[in-house]
């Protein structure tokens, strides 16, 4: 974790940040009872590793790279200290989703939920790379009912706020409040992006919406979903839906009598089955939290203070089998550790205490989410190497 954040990117954009960009980012401090330490900083990754050592923070936030060193921003005149960049972050709750999942609400989750976050971390993963052209995203399972995700492009570092507001809006279709009705609306011709979308939350819905919420499974619950329809559908959907047997047949019925409004020559293409798909799966971001250069968020690998479980990277090629009750929380790290250690002692008897510690740790269930954390690590690594190769081949050529 300690080598991604003293990665400076290339090519630096002034002889500050670039020099000194580790010792230019702020870390936060929750301690016990919430007292809060902000605008923390250490001139090395080994002085950082030494204060969490002594104080033992309940969390730990990373923050922005700023003009001065945070530690000493009460020393210089207002407005001096200003955040320099940071990574794109977004952070999706799954408190935003409530209204559309009746099996746990507010900070519960169950493995019929998680699969919201699943179509969340594929829509937006999907959106910045093939749409947005970006390479360095980092996912991690916030701890408890939530997933972040750092993008960490050279340019994207120094996005603007204004920037950083105009990508979260283009990633954005759920709007309104909980007395919003109908919180999806869509227009024809129809944005390449929202059909892509579309084509991802499909492989979901049927799993996560008809079975696992069972959506149409009542009067009571269709009559919500059928407040998404054109009126002119509505009662003709309303009187067939008793004859069907279950959810997915009434969706059945839903999604044919679209596709009909959109044969050829329709004159009024409906795509109110679309829209009712993605309210109740399409990601939810809170664009405050994206666009702010000061906005903190918590550090991978930290342990969730409630849950105990540890704030791991997912791994993208297996994240339809990622689950979060299984993630290794500090309990077990401990025993698993103390088990190792044992083992060790017995087997290897005057091995060195560092060598003994590093082995240890690979011996843990953490030691995948590690891997992953550090083939991210690496990739960043990689492209820093070649772009300075470019710059210099560049400059030979003059």
């Amino acid at each position: 974790m300690l080598r991604a954040l003293s990665l400076p990117p290339d090519p630096p954009r002034t002889p500050a940040v670039a020099k000194n960009y580790f010792q230019l980012r702020e870390f936060s401090f929750t301690l016990r009872d919430d007292v809060y330490l902000r605008f923390q900083s250490f001139s090395s990754p080994q002085e950082l590793e030494r204060e969490l050592q002594k104080i033992n923070p309940y969390k730990i936030d990373i923050g922005a790279i700023y003009s001065v060193r945070p530690s000493q921003h009460n020393t210089v005149h207002l407005g001096t200290f200003q955040p320099q960049e940071k990574e794109l972050v977004f952070d999706i709750d799954m408190t935003d989703y409530d209204d559309v999942r009746t099996c746990c609400s507010s900070a519960d989750i169950c493995s019929k939920c998680w699969t919201l976050m699943t179509i969340a971390v594929r829509v937006i993963d999907r959106a910045l790379t093939e749409d947005l052209g970006l390479k360095h995203r980092l996912w991690v399972y916030s701890g408890r009912r939530g997933v972040h995700c750092w993008v960490c492009d050279d340019t994207v570092r120094k996005w603007s706020p204004a920037l950083r507001a105009a990508t979260v809006e283009y990633l954005s279709l759920v709007k309104g409040g909980a007395e919003t009705v109908k919180k999806v609306n869509l227009s024809y011709p129809v944005h390449p992006f929202i059909r892509r979308s579309v084509a991802v939350v499909e492989k979901y819905f049927e799993e996560y919406a008809l079975v696992g919420q069972d959506i149409l499974g009542s009067p009571e619950r269709w009559d919500k979903v059928l407040a998404l329809v054109p009126e002119e559908h509505r009662e003709a959907l309303r009187a067939e839906f008793p004859r069907r047997k279950d959810s997915a047949q009434r969706w059945e019925l839903l999604r044919g009598c679209m596709e009909r409004t959109r044969g050829r020559g329709a004159a009024a293409p409906c795509y109110a089955d679309w829209e009712i798909m993605l309210q109740f799966c399409f990601p939810r971001l809170d664009i405050n939290v994206s666009k702010g250069l000061g906005h903190l968020l918590k550090s991978p690998f930290s342990v969730h203070p409630k849950t105990g479980r540890v704030s791991v990277p997912l791994d993208l090629q297996m994240l339809d089998q990622f689950d979060p009750f299984a993630v290794p929380t500090i309990t077990s790290l401990c025993h698993e550790l103390d088990t190792a250690g044992s083992d060790g002692e017995q087997e290897d008897g005057g091995e060195s205490e560092p060598k003994r510690r590093a082995r240890d740790y690979k011996r843990t269930s953490l030691a995948p989410y590690v891997r992953v954390f550090e083939q991210f690590v690496e990739g960043m690594e990689s492209a820093r190497r070649g772009e300075r190769l470019r710059q210099s081949d560049l400059q030979g050529d003059f």
